[in-house]
């Protein structure tokens, strides 16, 4: 169990997949802090804007009784985020494992010297916002 646990995400267009990301990071930690991507963030390196606005992304996040806090962050960066938020554990979904980004991630937070994991979760198969938002071609949504 980690005391402080951190997971970060667009959250638009909030499906189960969300729900089910957060829900599996709080069975491990004691205190989680959700961060939700502000909307120049998003555009910054998605170049999109969130369906939803970054308050009623947040408000939404903050209303899951998995969720101790939640945030508005403008950077991708945790090792920033862990030395203002103080968090032991990443969560992210399973998806990302291997991503350039991520493995640097995991590398700077090592480098933190503060035993900070990154914990991949599993992926919720066949949903995504882009799904819902029908950009991708022959897509099938499955609950």
């Amino acid at each position: 169990m980690y005391k402080v646990g951190y997971t970060q995400g667009v959250f638009d267009m909030f499906h189960i997949g969300h729900l089910k990301l957060i829900n599996r990071a709080k069975e491990q930690c004691e205190t989680l802090i959700v961060g939700v991507n502000s909307d120049d963030l998003v555009m910054k390196y998605k170049n999109k804007t969130p369906v939803i606005g970054e308050l009623e992304r947040a408000e939404i996040v903050r209303n899951l009784k998995s969720v101790d806090m939640c945030i508005i962050v403008s950077t991708l960066d945790k090792v920033e985020l862990c030395h203002k938020y103080h968090f032991d554990a990443v969560f992210i979904g399973d998806d990302w494992k291997g991503d350039k980004r991520w493995i640097q991630t995991e590398k700077d937070l090592e480098g933190l010297g503060k035993g900070v994991k990154v914990i991949y979760l599993p992926h919720t198969p066949n949903i995504s916002s882009t799904i819902l938002r029908g950009e991708k071609d022959n897509c099938v949504m499955r609950l």
